[in-house]
Order: structure tokens, then sequence, then C-alpha cells
């Protein structure tokens, strides 16, 4: 609880140093002495913080303790949702996890889907296992793997993936469609690792020691996250319409057999490559701390991104093609105007940490 202890003159010594003395009582109180250590810290609003040595070593304890959890199933238990548990305890910063079957073993469907749970968590590993119980170790930790570089690695697998998706439509490369459909794990990978950092931060207050200005960036950053991989879940949906449209094409199913018009297809590409360079730059202007650049990126997608949708549209609309063709070609370009917009988001994150920066007369 706070407590006033007044205001007390700062002293000037003959060495050119300030000094200022320290409350009798707040000394007695924490069991202070002539010798002691006291720790500085300067706060975000310039004021300073005095902690006593020990009080901040026993923090640095606590922070430092191993977070182990125990998930105690049955062999009724569904896989997957020993999986789901699993993924909520590595989401909220768990070092050790281990999952017990008391007295009976643990199913083969159970092992199968802790082991391929394992798979999707970055850093994390089976580190015991026997018939009745399964030891995870969570072995990565944030300074050898940035929430930044992570997000980074993400935009590049999302683009990846919606561009691989709507080459396909082109060719129907199968070997591409199935690339999309399996490079989604790894997408969902590092979301779940940059959610588990950003409790972890959140929890222990390190803010400044992982590149924020302040805690409100942390909400900032799981918006970022969650952008980039809807980009990826937007073009695994392409990539399955795709395959169920070729399908369709070897089966000689569709009402009209051209599978695509080169004109259309040109005017998708084009819409679909701005929408990758507006997301690009909405990063770029995140990572940069560039107010201008994702300002400018908000309004490139207000102008040049929605009259290059409509363009589109119009253009597939005076065409004449079979229905289930236009209804992919209408995936992709919804896709495109979503990501878009996910760039815009990422772009007004971008706003709101830095407005102030910029603001100050």
């Amino acid at each position: 609880m706070e407590q006033d202890l007044g205001y007390r003159r700062i002293q000037r010594t003959g060495r050119g140093s300030y000094i200022v003395s320290l409350p009798k009582e707040w000394v007695l109180s924490s069991e202070l002495e002539k010798g002691s250590q006291l720790a500085f810290k300067i706060q975000e609003d310039s004021s300073l913080l005095l902690v006593p040595r020990n009080v901040l070593e026993e923090h640095d304890e606590t922070k430092a303790i191993v977070k182990e959890y125990m998930i105690h199933v049955t062999r009724k238990d569904v896989p997957q949702s020993i999986s789901r548990r699993i993924m909520s305890l590595y989401v909220i910063s768990a070092d050790s996890i281990r999952i017990i079957c008391g007295d009976e073993e643990i199913t083969s469907e159970q092992k199968t889907a802790i082991k391929n749970t394992v798979k999707m968590l970055l850093g994390t590993e089976v580190v015991s296992e026997t018939s009745k119980e399964i030891t995870i170790q969570i072995l990565i930790n944030h300074p050898e793997f940035p929430i930044e570089t992570a997000l980074r690695r993400m935009s590049a697998i999302a683009t990846i993936m919606d561009n691989n998706a709507v080459s396909a439509l082109k060719d129907f490369d199968e070997n591409l469609i199935q690339d999309v459909i399996d490079s989604d794990t790894d997408l969902d990978r590092l979301n779940l690792y940059v959610i588990r950092q950003l409790k972890y931060g959140v929890e222990r207050n390190l803010s400044k020691e992982m590149g924020f200005e302040s805690p409100k960036e942390f909400l900032g950053y799981r918006i970022v996250a969650k952008n980039l991989e809807n980009v990826g879940d937007n073009a695994v949906g392409t990539a399955k319409n795709v395959l169920t449209l070729k399908r369709l094409l070897d089966d000689q199913t569709l009402i009209l057999q051209e599978p695509m018009d080169e004109e259309v297809y040109s005017s998708v590409c084009k819409l679909n490559s701005f929408s990758h360079r507006l997301l690009e730059d909405s990063l770029r202007a995140l990572f940069k701390r560039d107010y201008h650049l994702a300002d400018e990126t908000i309004s490139q997608f207000m102008s040049t991104g929605l009259e290059l949708e409509k363009d589109a549209f119009n253009l597939m609309l005076y065409k004449s093609m079979d229905p289930n063709v236009a209804s992919v070609l209408r995936l992709v370009i919804d896709n495109a105007r979503k990501m878009m917009e996910y760039g815009r988001d990422i772009a007004e994150v971008t706003l709101n940490r830095t407005v102030e920066e910029i603001s100050v007369q």
C-alpha cells in the first residue's frame, strides 16, 4: 500500500554528487542498516524506484522458479482434449508437463496425439516416457528466438502459402497445394510460441527486456500474430478449394471446360501481389516504429487496394466462366482483401504505439 513520507531536500556534497536522506521509518521497516545496498531503477514517468538488494534478489529467485504441471488422464480421455490441455499449458509458459495415467497405461491413440502435439510446439521435446507417464520439457526461451524474429518468420511462411495457393489455381499442381496445407503446421507452431512469449513477458513485466516501450504493446503484438495466422488459414482454404476444382476438371463435370480466363487471373494476381506488399509494409512500419509509413500503408489500402479489388471483381463478373471457377476466384479476391485488412490492422497497432512519440511538443 502506498504511504506518503513527505518531501526531502536534495543536497550537494563537496565532490559534486547529490544526496538525499532516507526516511527512518522505511529503513527500519525494511531491516536496512549501514552498508546495506539499494538498487536504483528509473521508471517510465522519470520517477526513481529504490529497492533493497535482498528484496530484489528474492524477487529474481521467484521469477526463476520452474513452472511444472501435471495432467492426470484416464484411458477414457479423448486424445484431442489432452492435446488442447498441453497446448494451453505451453502458452502459459510451462517449463515441464507430466502426463500421468495412474495405474493404467496410456493408450496408443493418446500417445500418438501427445507426440504429434509436441511436434507442433516450438522448442518442446519428450524427455522421458513409460507406459503410464510421459514428460514434456520446453527448452526454448526468449533470448534464443525473439518475438520479432518469430513474427518475421510467420510473415514469410504465410505469404508464401498464399502465393502458392494462388499459383496452384493456374497449374493445379497438387504438390504445391499439399505444401500449402503442410506449411500451416509451421505457422501454428510459431503462433503458439509468440503467444507463450508474450504471456511470459506480461507475467514478469519484461517489456523493456523484450524491446517494447511499455506493457501496452504486448496486446498489439498479439493482434499481429493472430492476423498472420489468419493469412495462412485463408491460404489453406484457397488451396483446398483449388484441389476440389481440380477434381471437377479431372472428372469433366464443369459446366464450362475452360478452367481459367487469362485476363481475370492476371487481374487477381495483381491484387494479390499488392496485398502482399501492403502486409510487408505494415510489418516494416511496426518493427521500425515508423508512424508515417504505417499511416501511408492505411492510405494505400483505402485507395489503391480497394480499387484493385473492384477491378478484379468487375472483370470476373463480365466474363463467362464456370460457377465453380468463379467461386474459387471470389474466394481468392476475398482473401486478398482480408490480407489488406490485416495489414491495415497491423499499421493501426503501429499508429497507437508511436503516436505519442511524434505528438510531443
